[in-house]
This record gives C-alpha cells, sequence and structure tokens, in this order.
C-alpha cells in the first residue's frame, strides 16, 4: 500500500501542471500531471503535499484544499496507491526547473486537452465543484478499466 497526495495549483483560471519528461524509468513518462508524491513517516496528507508541491515546484502552497480521496488499486501493478486529492490557490514563491519534468500553467478550459491519463480526464473536473469524493480507479497495462464515485 502506497499513500500519496496530488495537488492543482491554481491561479487566474490557470492550474500549474507538471510534464513528466525528465526522469528515467517514469511510468508517467509524457503524461501531465498535478503535483504530488508519496508520504514520508510521520507526515499527515497536509505536510506531503506540501512538502511535495515545494520540491517539484519551488512554490510554498497554504492551506491546501483537500477534495477527496482516490484508490488506484495496483496502478503501478505492485501495490494500491491511496492517493489524497488537493487544490491550492494560496501560495508564493518563483517556479523552479523541476527534476521531474516542464511546468506550466495551463488555462483551466484546456486542462482535458493535455495527455493526461484516462481517470485524471474524470476527476479533474470534480476538483471544480464543491463536493467531496471518494472514488476508484481500476487500471489493467496503463489502460483504465473503470472507476466508481461517491459524492458528499
Amino acid at each position: 500500500m502506497q499513500l500519496a497526495t496530488l495537488c492543482y495549483v491554481i491561479s487566474e483560471g490557470r492550474t500549474l501542471m507538471l510534464h513528466r519528461i525528465k526522469k528515467k524509468n517514469d511510468m508517467h513518462e509524457g503524461k501531465w500531471n498535478g503535483l504530488g508524491g508519496k508520504f514520508e513517516a510521520g507526515e499527515t496528507p497536509e505536510d506531503c503535499v506540501i512538502r511535495e508541491v515545494r520540491e517539484e515546484s519551488g512554490l510554498i502552497i497554504k492551506k491546501p484544499r483537500l477534495h477527496g480521496f482516490i484508490t488506484f488499486p495496483m496502478f503501478d501493478g505492485k501495490k494500491d496507491w491511496y492517493v489524497f486529492m488537493f487544490t491550492a490557490n494560496n501560495f508564493k514563491g518563483k517556479l523552479i526547473d523541476s527534476h521531474e519534468g516542464k511546468l506550466e500553467w495551463i488555462p483551466n478550459e484546456k486542462l482535458l486537452e493535455l495527455n493526461l491519463w484516462e481517470g485524471d480526464r474524470v476527476f479533474i473536473p470534480w476538483l471544480f465543484q464543491n463536493k467531496f469524493f471518494s472514488a476508484k480507479f481500476d487500471y489493467s497495462n496503463g489502460k483504465m478499466k473503470s472507476y466508481k464515485v461517491e459524492f458528499y
């Protein structure tokens, strides 16, 4: 089991996205993602997302908003991933040259045009709704097979 966070930093009608083109053997290679990653020992979801956004972008986010939780059974073929989904619109700092890929501010209306995982096309719109969600996305060999969601 792997705990992780994913954050979409939003400002002035745009969302900061990471084009995964730099890491070797990256299962996300060529895809566009939000920012985030694995928990470190003792971290809360908020601690993790703040640290990961800082490490990947140079931005220091304040008061990230938790929108939901997604389970990705055996997403990487090795373990189940449990991901806390955040947005952040309160931040400071300057973008760095990310070691994971190229950072770019994408107009919100263009997000779904990017090379995203199939499931991202489903859940990204949820981040702009005033609902909390719990979902499960089933993938096999890099393809989404099904999903289910509960909104609260």
